[in-house]
This record gives structure tokens, sequence and C-alpha cells, in this order.
């Protein structure tokens, strides 16, 4: 992988992990039209090593837009851990909601690693998450009362929320479309619904990343390459999360279902006459 296409990734990384769309899918379709190799396995290995490396790029522009918040969440916990009266906080309630919801995506991205590697190798899955999947969030708009505020979330809606985050595995899904449709679902406003999908792929994706750093930095992306492409997402990352709060605040995100459509058909189209 030369420097070039490096920026391009990083491009696409940092503009749609924030997204409803999917980065990983959008990834992997940047991927076959740049021409990546992906024919041995070591190739495979790498190129969804260096997807997971390159998100972690995404979520530390999280960490930055959200660390005044992450701050007093952390220091929320540890006074609840220590006190009754710190665990009757709204602030306590939220960190450990976070905590509870991350640990579904652990176990079963763990359990599962093989077996997402091999979908992920599918470029037709890609398709038919995007067009699937932006079902879920047409239902969720749909049947959202929008009638909890932040401070009234709970552990059991962390849980829901993170085993939502499971279904983000399969490329096209999205992750923060599965879990803002599925605060939308529980009856937040849309905007708490998307800084809890924010904060909840912070732990999970730099898990990910974590876990990909060997295969990323191998001969066939190179270190260089991968440390290039997570710098480009952060900086676009930071773009992409100030976009999406201020678009959330006045916007369905049923908005970007024409475009995971149009781009799922073209992929479908694309597989068909290319065999």
């Amino acid at each position: 992988m030369n420097i070039g296409q490096s920026v391009i990734l990083g491009v696409v990384e940092g503009l749609t992990e924030f997204l409803p769309v999917s980065s990983t899918g959008h990834l992997l379709i940047a991927e076959h039209l740049l021409g990546l190799p992906m024919k041995t396995q070591n190739e495979k290995d790498a190129l969804i090593g260096f997807t997971a490396v390159i998100q972690s790029g995404a979520i530390f522009a999280a960490v930055l837009y959200f660390l005044k918040d992450i701050v007093a969440l952390v220091r929320a916990f540890v006074g609840g851990v220590a006190s009754a009266e710190g665990r009757a906080t709204k602030d306590f309630r939220f960190a450990l909601a976070i905590l509870v919801g991350s640990l579904p995506i652990a176990v079963v991205g763990l359990a599962l690693k093989n077996v997402i590697k091999t979908i992920d190798e599918q470029l037709i899955s890609v398709a038919f998450g995007l067009i699937l999947f932006s079902a879920v969030l047409v239902i969720a708009e749909a049947k959202a009362s929008q009638d909890r505020p932040e401070r009234s979330i709970t552990v059991r809606d962390g849980l829901l929320i993170g085993l939502a985050q499971c279904i983000a595995l399969v490329p096209g899904v999205s992750r923060s479309g599965a879990t803002i449709s599925a605060g939308l679902l529980r009856g937040l406003d849309r905007l708490s619904a998307t800084r809890l999908s924010f904060l909840l792929g912070i732990p999970a994706l730099l898990g990910a990343g974590l876990l990909g750093l060997k295969d990323a930095t191998s001969n066939t992306t190179g270190t260089t390459a991968t440390a290039v492409a997570t710098l480009v997402s952060f900086v676009v990352g930071y773009a992409s999360i100030a976009f999406l709060l201020r678009f959330v605040a006045g916007h369905k995100i049923t908005a970007f279902v024409p475009y995971r459509l149009l781009v799922g058909l073209g992929v479908v189209i694309a597989v068909a006459v290319n065999g």
C-alpha cells in the first residue's frame, strides 16, 4: 500500500466512522476500487487489521472531542464505587451504562473473530448490510418517542444498545446506525442516543485496533501507511463528529437511507457484472 492509497482510506474512515453508513463497508469498497491485493490469507488479514487500526484514529478524535465528558464520567464512576451517594448520580449511571454496554461486543468479537474475518472478505455482504439495515433506521425513527433525555439513561439501556452494537460486526450495517437506532427505540432523544453511541464506540474500537495492530503493520500494508491513514482518519473524524452532532439536532437519521440504498445497489450491480 502506498501513501496516496493510505490517505484515501484514512479520509474514507474519518468521514464514515460516525455516520450511519458503515465505515467498514466503505473501506472494503474503497480497497477494491484501489485494487489493493487481497489474494492470500496474509493480505486479507493485513487489510482487516489495517481497517481496525485506522478506526482507532477516528476514535481518538472522539476521545478528544468528548474529553471533558469522559473525565467527568470517570470521576463519577470512581466516586460511585466509593460511596452510595456517588452511585445516585446520573453521571455514575451513564458511566456504568457505557461499561456494561461495552462487554457484549468484546465477548462476541473475540468469540467470532474468524467468522467475522470471513464475512469481511465478501463485498456482497456490504451491499446486503447497507440495503437491509436501512429498514431498521426507518423503523427506529418511526417508533421514536424521544421523550427520554440523557439523564434518564440506565444500565439496561447500555446493555441493550451494547448488544445492538454487535450487529455492526457485519459490514454494511454501521455501528453508529445500529446503536443510534437502538437508542431511539429505547425512547432516547436523538442527540442523547448519538452521544451514547459515540461514547460506546470508544472502548470497542480501541480494543479492535489493538487486536489488529500486528496484522496491520505487516509487509502488505506497512507501518508508515498505517500511521498516515490513522492520522488522517483522526483529523477527518473530528470534523465528522462535530457535523453529525449538529445534524442530528434537526434531522432524522433516515436522511442517510437513500445514500445507503444507492451504494448498496451499486455494489450489487458491480459484483454481478464482474462475477
